[in-house]
């Protein structure tokens, strides 16, 4: 497949251009026009990088690419080494942020929710990206579902908050999505589900009854670019696979 048309297919499935982000999405390092092999994985680290060069891949999908707004531009240290290796071994790279995170299929907070059995009933948040739903046993216990997440992410997550408040309505949003608990509770939910905490998410849970759990930004964003390799594979005939390197923030 032509490196173009691999683009024009992935901004059209994950709706690209309407989205407002930190970063550009799509196509964000050009290699070569003929693209047979596509190493996902969640982030465009060195690692990732380095196991597409040396296993042939054409082009890297990734949830994190690079040229986040505010970060230096000058291409010195890692981002050189990074830039180096992937031009000088003719490898793409294509990185979708936020469409990625909300797209109604493959998306994170998509395929966060199939794994856990999380039935959707509508979105919250800027540019919808935040969902909530019912759980999968609706009235179980805050503290319930963090052991569920615990089994099911292979990672303890940290719950703040009363874990003993019954759970009828979840919502949840991957990654760094603590700033969203608020609208979280405007939805009318019992339980917010995110990737990160921060400091002052803790007084929030604790003055407004309503718990949180803060299950990994790695940890609940795996699963975006896993359904994209299957896609990849089944849709385009592409050789994808995913790869996931152990992060444990």
């Amino acid at each position: 497949m032509q490196l173009g048309e691999l683009t024009a297919r992935l901004d059209a499935l994950l709706d690209a251009p309407r989205f407002k982000d930190y970063c550009p999405n799509g196509l964000q390092v050009e290699g070569r026009a003929d693209v047979a092999r596509v190493l996902c994985g969640v982030t465009a680290s060195q690692a990732l990088v380095d196991l597409a060069v040396s296993g042939g891949y054409d082009a890297v999908f990734v949830h994190h690419g690079y040229f986040w707004k505010g970060e230096d531009g000058r291409i010195t240290g890692i981002r050189r080494q990074r830039l180096k290796s992937l031009l000088a071994n003719d490898i793409s790279l294509l990185a979708y942020h936020l469409p990625l995170d909300a797209h109604a299929e493959h998306g994170n907070n998509a395929q966060l929710g199939k794994l856990m059995d999380w039935a959707p009933e509508g979105r919250f948040a800027d540019q919808d990206l935040g969902w909530f739903g019912r759980p999968a046993r609706p009235g179980e216990p805050a503290g319930q579902i963090a052991c569920a997440l615990a089994e099911r992410l292979q990672r303890e997550p940290l719950l703040v908050g009363d874990a003993s408040r019954p759970v009828r309505r979840v919502a949840w949003c991957t990654g760094g999505a603590q700033g969203y608990f608020e609208q979280a509770i405007a939805a009318g939910a019992d339980l917010f589900v995110s990737g990160e905490i921060s400091e002052q998410t803790v007084h929030l849970a604790r003055e407004t009854g309503i718990p949180y759990i803060a299950a990994g930004h790695h940890a609940t964003e795996r699963y975006g670019a896993k359904s994209i390799a299957a896609w990849l594979a089944g849709e385009l005939g592409l050789a994808a696979d995913f790869v996931d390197l152990p992060n444990p923030v």
